[in-house]
């Protein structure tokens, strides 16, 4: 059944130097995944700022989408208008109209 021939010398170093370069690569891979996973756990912030537990609108106006930033918060409405509120007092400080 093996009637393969028998490796030269050198066919056989050249095979034990690509099994060789196969483990160093994946060993290099596993690492390199290790040290990414590594650096997205530390480098993502632990916790998020806290959402407000009400906000007030304006009467008649149904909110659709909400976004925040650094000490404002953003309410987009039905009534094609955002309004801009402030983070720790929760006091309207910009209405902006969204024109078509």
């Amino acid at each position: 059944m093996d009637d393969e021939p028998p490796l030269s010398p050198e066919d056989a170093a050249t095979l034990r130097f690509l099994k060789r370069l196969v483990t160093v690569l994946t060993t290099v891979m596993i690492g390199g995944v290790i040290v990414l996973i590594t650096l997205l756990v530390i480098r993502l912030p632990q916790s998020a700022p806290p959402f407000p537990d009400s906000i007030a609108l304006p009467d008649g106006t149904v909110a659709e989408a909400f976004t925040r930033g650094r000490g404002w918060y953003a309410v987009v409405t039905g009534a094609q208008e955002i309004l801009i509120f402030d983070a720790t007092s929760g006091a309207l400080r910009q209405r902006i109209e969204i024109t078509p």
